[in-house]
């Protein structure tokens, strides 16, 4: 088989696509036949050696694909060969096989393609533990979602409409801002050319936002966490920007507002109980036609390095699957 390969630590155009033997699944282990695999933020941290999980040397990176069970190990149950599953595999995914524990696959939706199966769980759950669970979003508050053309962008639009909120998208281009809208956004902001604090204000009538959904870090952080109403929250998802924020806390004591973490990774390790039952909502919001993953690009495994320079370059409109 073939698969990309990491084998030392740098950037995309250090990946090499190399020949491979086969893995075969020991026990608790299934190999799956990747037939798409979606592009993450975290897939760049992790070639790059920047992100909290470091798998040793040489590895084939991509933490989410979805394809078809070809073999499994001793001692699992519930999969067999020929079942189609979505698999959150950390790192190994861009590969034409991937080994992996079968308590990281999921069943395939019914009526789900590969590519939308692939772009799927982790940009969804991770949204929806961020709003549900860590955010506790309600019906008829205010969700203004930073990086909001991104994938877990567009996933927390959907998320934030599913439950009753008011969402305001702020994206980098008026293009973006465009597919916000097709995925539920009832107002845009362009953080490039209009003041984020001013506009806030004005959509908001000087109330502030509920909730503020943050994927990106950087420069725009703070203005959307001083734009926080009385009782606000920030959820803090990652620093797409590159630089992490530091926030005046004295802001947080006269908002009676909360910072509040979100590590979905951790979350669905540690409860693993909560982890299903946001799963289930998310089927159930899926087949009710309220999910829609965008899928803006797919290219061959063969350009991996190029799907992760594009996403890098925050040039990425949903997400990129690569597919054998």
């Amino acid at each position: 088989m073939k698969a990309v390969l990491c084998k030392q630590y740098g950037p995309p155009e250090s990946l090499t696509f190399e020949e491979l033997p086969s893995p075969h699944a020991g026990p608790g282990e299934a190999v799956v036949s990747v037939k798409a695999a979606s592009v993450n933020f975290p897939d760049i941290l992790i070639i790059q050696n920047k992100y909290q999980f470091k798998p040793p040397l040489p590895f084939s990176p991509g933490s989410e694909l979805a394809g078809v069970v070809k073999e499994v190990g001793e001692g699992v149950a519930g999969f067999k060969p020929g079942d189609k599953v979505i698999a959150f595999t950390t790192y190994g995914a861009f590969a034409e096989e991937a080994k992996t524990e079968a308590g990281r696959l999921l069943p395939m939706p019914e009526g789900m393609d590969f590519p939308s199966a692939a772009a799927f769980l982790l940009t969804y759950a991770t949204s929806d533990h961020a709003l549900r669970d860590r955010g506790a979003l309600q019906a008829g508050e205010t969700l203004l979602v930073l990086g909001a053309a991104g994938g877990v962008g567009l996933a927390a639009i959907e998320i934030g409409k599913a439950l009753g909120a008011r969402v305001i998208a702020c994206a980098s281009s008026a293009e973006k801002l465009e597919v916000c809208r097709q995925h539920g956004a009832d107002e845009g902001i362009d953080y490039t050319a209009q003041d984020l604090r001013e506009r806030i204000k004005a959509l908001t009538d000087g109330r502030g936002v509920d909730v503020v959904y943050d994927p990106v870090g950087g420069p725009y952080t703070e203005p959307a966490f001083r734009s926080l109403a009385w009782r606000g929250r920030l959820l803090v998802v990652g620093f797409a920007a590159g630089d992490i924020p530091k926030l005046p806390l004295n802001l947080a004591l006269l908002k009676g507002a909360s910072i509040v973490g979100v590590f979905w990774g951790d979350f669905a390790r540690r409860e693993p109980w909560a982890f299903a039952d946001s799963v289930r909502q998310l089927r159930r919001w899926y087949a009710e036609g309220r999910l829609r993953p965008h899928v803006s690009q797919t290219l061959p495994l063969s350009r991996a390095a190029d799907a992760l320079k594009l996403m890098a370059a925050r040039q990425v409109k949903g997400k990129i699957v690569l597919t054998p």
